[in-house]
């Protein structure tokens, strides 16, 4: 399977063989990587190409042991390049050092030797996120109009407006907060205008996609692992909720979250205390809780999918966050955000008239924000002149899709298969564009991308 987007990483490390590992691992992924031996280099180089993630190691001199150096590089890509995520490496891990990583500006932690899986999910999770954040800058910069202790999110429709109130009360709380809605419309958004107007903010924001995580891995990833609590398990390694002490835990997808995992999260939530795989002492944590999903959970819990104890403990406040169908007033300010936005990224000045408005407006946004910044950015990209070209936005597309007319009877795996093809083929086999407009994650099409033989542009492997 392929992508019509390959990322860049940079590897930092001061032994050639791990780079070349690192490079095998991550070059089968479809990801472009880059080898640097020192700081200075990955300095020099970060300040030359465009990276979409950094994975640093925490020591370079021969018998040093301390970090000091990791953390230094850490702290001057956040300084200089805060949209780029930094992934700590270090085959001396410590809670105290994956702390201190986490408080430097790293995203994520990994010890060395890393498990393949276990990498490659942190790298394609972040690199996720980073993409997301840079399409929507995490709305600190989705608007001007809207200034002051409620952010800069765009909030022109009296829903979103509700929505910064409600943020703005319950942000200095320690009260759990549940955040609903479709894919696309910036749960992790508002999770981070949370922590980032809470008492915690000076403390690790740490997110967790729930949905990422296999089973089997769950109790290692969320609460840790002693040495030797397993065969891979070469060092001790701290959990999510150790990495989040002090500050905010995002747990994300949670509605995808195992019954057999639901009651393991439960007994934390409600001990406050976790229990390293392998090990016989309990640590207490302090943190907040945000969840997410964009499941129905009151009916999972009424079909008897999700425990009604696990729902309530996460539900104490619920912000629901609308579709952009049911915010239209949203559309245009965002529009006008994104089109300068990617406009100064790309070097054109495109102006937005009144058809290409239309058109933004007729659209139902089955994607919502996420999917009205890359509908933006394809104009961008391929308008001519100096105005936005409706033609080229790709949403003729609104009506009924092609083979799944109102009389259509078919067996569900087929229409999502249809479904999938005619979107991957309106956006010229860009999956990433067609998840915005199918309202799915970049993983999650893939993942069905892979169940019905699909590649990038549409057609069935051989």
């Amino acid at each position: 399977m392929t992508t019509t987007f390959e990322a860049s990483v940079l590897a930092v490390d001061d032994q050639p063989e791990i780079g070349q590992a690192l490079k095998a691992l991550l070059r089968r992924q479809g990801w472009q990587v880059s080898y640097a031996s020192a700081p200075e280099q990955a300095l020099a180089m970060l300040a030359e190409q465009d990276f979409a993630l950094v994975l640093a190691d925490m020591n370079y001199s021969r018998d040093t042991t301390s970090g000091q150096e990791g953390l230094d590089l850490i702290a001057a890509v956040h300084d200089r390049l805060p949209d780029v995520p930094v992934v700590a490496m270090t085959a001396w891990g410590s809670v105290d050092l994956a702390v201190s990583a986490l408080q430097a500006g790293a995203v994520d932690f990994v010890e060395k030797p890393w498990d393949n899986t276990r990498l490659v999910n942190i790298v394609r999770t972040q690199i996720e996120r980073a993409r997301a954040r840079s399409n929507e800058q995490r709305f600190r910069e989705l608007s001007r109009l809207q200034q002051g202790s409620q952010g800069q999110v765009i909030a022109e429709s009296e829903a979103m407006r509700a929505i910064l109130m409600m943020v703005e009360r319950v942000a200095p709380t320690a009260a759990t907060v549940l955040i609903t809605g479709e894919n696309g419309v910036g749960k992790e958004v508002i999770a981070d205008l949370l922590h980032r107007h809470s008492k915690r903010a000076d403390q690790p924001f740490v997110a967790v996609n729930m949905g990422s995580i296999p089973a089997e891995l769950f109790e290692s990833e969320m609460f840790g692992h002693e040495r030797g609590a397993f065969t891979d398990a070469h060092q001790a390694r701290a959990g999510r909720f150790e990495l989040a002490d002090g500050g905010t835990l995002f747990l994300d997808e949670i509605g995808n979250l195992p019954q057999a995992q639901q009651a393991k999260l439960l007994r934390v939530l409600e001990s406050g205390a976790i229990e390293r795989v392998g090990g016989s002492r309990e640590r207490q944590v302090d943190v907040r809780v945000i969840a997410a999903t964009n499941a129905d959970l009151s009916g999972l819990v009424a079909e008897g999918q999700f425990r009604r104890d696990l729902y309530f403990r996460l539900n104490t406040i619920e912000i629901a966050i609308p579709p952009l169908r049911q915010r239209p007033e949203d559309i245009e300010p965002l529009a006008r955000h994104f089109l300068n936005r990617h406009g100064a990224r790309h070097g054109r000045q495109l102006n937005l008239d009144e058809q290409a408005l239309a058109a933004l407006r007729q659209h139902r946004w089955p994607g919502n924000v996420r999917e009205l910044s890359h509908v933006i950015e394809r104009g961008v990209l391929l308008s001519r002149g100096g105005r936005l070209d409706p033609a080229v936005l790709g949403l003729a597309a609104s009506e009924p899709t092609s083979g799944l007319g109102a009389d259509t009877v078919m067996p569900l795996t087929e229409a999502e298969q249809l479904l999938i093809r005619n979107a991957l083929a309106r956006f010229n086999g860009d999956a990433e564009q067609a998840a915005a407009v199918l309202g799915l994650s970049r993983s999650a099409i893939y993942r069905r991308m892979q169940k019905y033989g699909i590649r990038g542009n549409g057609e069935a492997e051989a």
